[in-house]
């Protein structure tokens, strides 16, 4: 496997800080336009990304990453562009962690083991295949690894103790802790605290978590870092900002999502 992500979490730990990683989709709102963005996410203070290859069905995802996934494709993106896209941000940001979410059918139809050799030939550093329970994930897996991909499976609220420790024992850079059952967004912001679920994900070894799904706010990320997770991914808020400033031009949408990030990333200081 790659080292970003065991640097990454060893500086923070260091610092006294949890990791900030912003989730946005490729080719939101334009291909030029999401280069901008991914640009202001790190100037902002992301510590990862992660980036949303768009899907026609994204079943783990609400209303707002859907029509940010309806402008990627109006914009002409496609996968092809995508892997040109992440290969533009590899070589300029030689350091940060890359991860990819994306879903089962866009992996299939490129060849399982073809899809991580492409995302190994950019330096990607994991794969989250949102859709694919983790009883049918071996193939997904073993091509990862074979690759130097890091797998990544989700762990649910309601996860029971044998799904906690086979997704402690799966993960190797990180697990993806939700917040909450359902689809992402914050239209129906509930985040809950967790506890329970990192001590036992910490019994069974778990590389460091984070958590995600409908955090909105630096006041839940700090609730969030303060109850033991090592870091928060912020998807629907950032997009909604997105969506919110577009008609007031680019440039206004990129301060904006800078004054955001900024107040995100001072949350996450101990």
């Amino acid at each position: 496997m790659k080292q970003r992500y065991k640097k990454l979490f060893k500086r923070l730990s260091a610092s006294n800080e949890g990791a900030l990683v912003p989730f946005i989709i490729i080719g939101d709102p334009s291909i030029e336009v999401s280069l901008k963005i991914i640009d202001t996410l790190i100037n902002g203070g992301a510590d990862a990304l992660e980036l949303g290859i768009p899907f026609s069905d994204p079943l783990a995802d609400g209303p707002t990453i859907q029509k940010a996934t309806v402008r990627a494709f109006n914009a002409g993106i496609t996968v092809e562009r995508c892997f040109e896209i992440l290969r533009l941000v590899r070589k300029k940001y030689t350091q940060l962690p890359i991860g990819l979410l994306t879903y089962a059918n866009l992996v299939f139809s490129h060849g399982i083991n073809n899809f991580y050799n492409r995302c190994s030939y950019i330096d990607i550093d994991s794969v989250l295949v949102a859709d694919v329970p983790i009883e049918y994930s071996m193939s997904f897996r073993e091509s990862a690894i074979k690759n130097l991909i890091s797998p990544v499976f989700i762990c649910p609220p309601n996860a029971h103790e044998e799904l906690i420790k086979q997704i402690a024992s799966f993960n190797q850079d990180y697990t993806y802790l939700l917040s909450r059952p359902g689809v992402t967004g914050i239209e129906n912001s509930c985040v809950q605290l967790l506890p329970h679920l990192i001590k036992k994900l910490r019994i069974y070894n778990s590389p460091p978590i984070l958590q995600g799904f409908g955090i909105s706010k630096p006041t839940e990320v700090k609730s969030i870092i303060s109850s033991g997770v090592d870091g928060v991914i912020l998807g629907s808020a950032i997009i909604s900002i997105i969506e919110q400033f577009m008609g007031d031009g680019i440039d206004q949408m990129l301060i904006n999502l800078l004054n955001f990030l900024n107040q995100i990333k001072a949350a996450t200081k101990k």
